[in-house]
């Protein structure tokens, strides 16, 4: 387990340097560090196969359907036992799959830096690939025996995938239903579909690969780390101070500071989940205090946590500008509108929703409360800062600003307000979010594998080809997309569905004419509701473990937000100058 973690800190951390070293070095010997680029793609290699590894370690591999949960009993039990059996199935051939990818890098004889053979570096995939199978067969079950009997039917689906991919299928539909790992049914999927076509399944670890070794790439882990460090280090207290200080003495300045803090941190942490378990327990007693209902800032909270997926630098737009071949600063710059148009939408619905006036009447502005808040905060609040304006003002490029951010946060959090301890929070935290990481890099490299065989089989094709045949006006177009990524946003995770999804819209979009970046951010948008919606709306069962609330208390909760922020979605999507001005007009 140590050697697991300390794998991943010191990816994550050769991640921070790297980038800055090389920038420095172009600035001031106008040289660069050799084979940096190539390095910094394999650190990313190593710790999300390594957080990947961790994650399943911690059975906290994200899941495509909950609805297992709902078993009891026997049947529970037994459920768990053929879903590990066919997780672990679909996870040793991958596994085997990718010894012959490796198999064939080591006749290559490539080399990556400094006379490191480049198969050593992807040997990770295997191996974690590996031990993932392991800790699949160890959680499926709690006995030896029960162990034993998971690893037989495991064995057993991989015979029926040989001879019949069809009744392969079929068992691993009933698998997803019970609950297992996205990666799992998405990698099982591709399995079966190369099998029957009788294409090398190494296709898949290939992609795999391609995807995470991609230059843009690693924004996503180092992005992470910074909100990560941020949500650990202090942060959210002191933000919450801050926005009280400067709202709270206005009606609604409990829901204006619920709704920007959240947005804040989702910004930089990735994932709205993570908002609401570090905010929620802060958040909470200021809207009680200020006569919510209970019920509506329940409501209010689980809606919130979602409300930063626009804004720059969260992950999903960087991930869609990696599958779509987007220009990451264009979907940075195109979300900052339509994210201000879902956050002021949600301070609406907040303050309609309460009970009576919620000011205090002792509670007057106090300038001087405000500026001690202020000067608290203040390396925080020059995060967004730091990072954009390091990105879009020429200074480095998009995985340059992004190590600057991180190691800034470390800097800030361990050495300034030193909420951190160097030797035994960080690695921590970086572990924690290595374990996020390899969770969503491992759901992407299979989902790519999948993905590029739908290509391959004219499948996008045909899909444009009957959408521009059958639907003749963008307009109308659009409105069946939204209904579409609804219901993708209802069943399926979100970043498996940016992977397998975003190739499609893509080419249906370009066939209407439609500007690719209002077309992400319609796409992105939408799957925000995914969040709050059943059956796999992560904010909803995070909500309800934060709060020790049944999952259908939650939902009737922040169904009515749900609403109001479809309308949101609806006018981002029919008013395409709220995404697509800003990149115009800053040249991007």
């Amino acid at each position: 387990m140590k050697f697991q973690n300390g794998v991943v800190s010191a990816a994550l951390a050769a991640l921070m340097v790297l980038p800055i070293l090389e920038a420095l070095l172009r600035k001031t010997l106008h040289t660069g560090l050799s084979g940096s680029a190539a390095l910094v793609q394999h650190c990313t290699l190593v710790a999300g196969m390594m957080g990947a590894v961790i994650a399943a370690r911690e059975n906290r591999l994200p899941w495509l359907s909950t609805l297992g949960t709902l078993l009891k009993g026997r049947s529970r039990i037994a459920a768990r036992i053929f879903g590990g059996a066919c997780a672990a199935g679909v996870s040793v051939l991958l596994a085997a799959a990718s010894i012959q990818f490796l198999g064939a890098e080591f006749r290559s004889g490539q080399t990556l830096a400094y006379g490191i053979p480049l198969w050593v570096v992807e040997s990770v995939i295997p191996a974690g690939l590996a031990l993932i199978t392991l800790y699949l067969l160890w959680h499926a079950a709690e006995s030896w025996t029960a162990r034993a009997a998971t690893a037989v039917l495991a064995a057993v689906w991989v015979v029926v995938w040989s001879f019949s991919p069809l009744s392969a299928l079929v068992a691993l539909a009933l698998a997803t239903f019970a609950g297992i790992p996205a990666f799992a049914t998405l990698g099982g999927v591709a399995l079966v579909l190369f099998g029957r076509a009788g294409e090398p399944i190494a296709s898949i670890p290939i992609a795999h690969y391609s995807l995470i070794t991609n230059p843009a790439l690693p924004t996503i882990p180092l992005f992470t780390l910074a909100g990560y460090l941020l949500a650990e280090g202090g942060a959210p207290r002191r933000m919450v101070r801050v926005f009280q200080a400067l709202f709270g003495p206005l009606r609604g300045g409990a829901v204006i500071v619920t709704a920007v803090v959240c947005a804040f941190f989702t910004s930089f942490t990735g994932g709205s989940g993570v908002t609401i378990i570090a905010l929620g327990g802060l958040l909470m007693p200021v809207l009680l205090a200020r006569h919510f209902e209970e019920r509506a800032a329940l409501g209010l909270i689980t809606g919130a946590g979602s409300l930063g997926m626009l804004f720059p630098p969260c992950l999903p737009l960087i991930l869609y500008a990696v599958v779509a071949k987007v220009p990451i600063q264009s979907m940075f710059l195109g979300g900052i509108v339509p994210g201000i148009v879902l956050l002021v939408a949600t301070v609406m619905w907040g303050m309609l929703s309460q009970s009576r006036d919620d000011r205090d009447p002792a509670a007057a502005f106090n300038r001087t409360a405000a500026t001690e808040a202020l000067w608290e905060a203040k390396w925080e609040l020059l995060m967004p800062v730091v990072a954009l304006g390091a990105l879009f003002g020429g200074f480095a490029t998009p995985v340059e600003a992004a190590a600057l951010t991180a190691l800034y946060a470390l800097f800030i959090e361990t050495f300034v307000y030193r909420g951190l301890k160097l030797t035994s929070d960080v690695p921590r935290v970086m572990t924690e979010c290595g374990l996020l990481v390899g969770g969503v890099l491992l759901i992407q490299g299979v989902a790519l594998g999948l993905t590029n065989y739908l290509v391959d089989a004219d499948v996008t094709a045909h899909a444009a080809e009957w959408a521009t045949r059958t639907i003749h006006s963008p307009l109308v177009f659009l409105l069946a997309l939204n209904a579409f990524l609804l219901v993708v946003g209802c069943m399926m995770e979100i970043y498996a569905a940016i992977v397998i999804q975003a190739p499609l819209i893509v080419t249906l979009g370009a066939a209407f004419g439609i500007d690719p970046v209002h077309l992400g951010i319609v796409f992105l948008a939408n799957l925000e509701l995914g969040y709050l919606t059943p059956p796999v709306g992560l904010n909803l069962l995070l909500s309800s473990y934060r709060f020790n609330k049944s999952v259908p208390e939650v939902l009737r909760a922040v169904t009515p937000l749900t609403v109001v922020m479809g309308v949101g979605v609806l006018l981002i999507t029919y008013v395409p100058a709220l995404t697509t001005a800003l990149p115009r007009w800053l040249g991007h």
